[in-house]
């Protein structure tokens, strides 16, 4: 270890201590080390990578590319989570932090990763869109847009990152899978399908702010929670939802049901995560 970093904290320490902080149990990014790390760092298309930003009084702020990117940490130890495209291709990619000193570039590398394929069979009027319906899906994506660019204060603590999955059942489609729908390749799925009955319980996996509630062309009853820092997580293929924008939910808070609306091929629970404007996979943010 770097002396001078060294004596840096160690001083960090002491100040803390001085003002009466309670640190018997250590920083939290040492507790949260000690009882596992979520999100898992997985530098893959679809995946989170976690970048060290080391020491600061203040917490720094990071880009990637446009984007503001969740930073958690204390004065201790900042980390700044980073949330991959399905889209990316293999390479190196690089954040910028600012804050305290010059500001920093953080390069990370990117691997590739085989996600398997999955072909469906659904209902014709899903996947070649009249007009109408074309148009439809046009005007959802654009509002639903607005919902992903969210960046909302408080952030969420390092220890809010560790998930509960949201409803009880099997995985019956795994995030990323190549979808192929009647024959025609579509977009990768972009979450994760726990298959459960209809009118089964959903319930928030974090604390968070209801942002949004709709029923749409593809994805039916949905409903989309924000917990901060531009991490948001969504909820498709409702039967019903019992929340409205704007409620505040706390872990375990049931808010909606388990359905089979939009394009589907039985009930079950359509949950998405989205990190600095990238769907990643739910997973990574669960104990097994």
């Amino acid at each position: 270890m770097n002396h001078r970093l060294g004596r840096s904290r160690r001083q960090l320490l002491q100040s803390l201590c001085a003002s009466g902080a309670a640190l018997a149990m250590g920083p939290s990014w040492s507790r949260e080390g000690a009882e596992g790390v979520w999100p898992q760092d997985s530098r893959v298309p679809g995946g989170v990578a976690r970048l060290s930003l080391g020491p600061s009084a203040q917490r720094p702020q990071v880009l990637a590319g446009d984007f503001p990117v969740l930073v958690v940490g204390d004065m201790i130890e900042w980390t700044a989570v980073v949330g991959i495209a399905l889209s990316a291709t293999p390479g190196e990619y690089s954040v910028r932090a600012t804050g305290e000193g010059p500001a920093r570039t953080l390069s990370y590398l990117v691997r590739d990763k085989k996600y398997t394929e999955q072909r469906l069979k659904v209902s014709p009027k899903t996947v070649d869109l009249s007009p109408e319906d074309n148009a439809r899906y046009e005007r959802e994506r654009a509002h639903q847009q607005r919902i992903m660019e969210l960046f909302t204060e408080p952030l969420p603590r390092p220890g809010d990152l560790h998930m509960r999955q949201p409803v009880p059942g099997r995985r019956s489609s795994s995030f990323g899978l190549r979808r192929v729908f009647n024959g025609q390749a579509r977009n990768p799925h972009s979450g994760m399908d726990i298959a459960a009955p209809t009118g089964t319980d959903v319930v928030a996996p974090l604390p968070g702010r209801v942002v949004d509630v709709g029923d749409y062309f593809f994805n039916g009853g949905t409903v989309w929670l924000d917990h901060g820092g531009g991490l948001l997580s969504m909820y498709c293929h409702l039967s019903s939802v019992q929340c409205k924008n704007g409620d505040v939910l706390r872990t375990g808070d049931a808010f909606c049901k388990v359905g089979a609306t939009g394009r589907v091929t039985g009930p079950h629970l359509h949950w998405g995560v989205m990190l600095n404007r990238s769907m990643v996979d739910p997973a990574l943010f669960l104990s097994t």
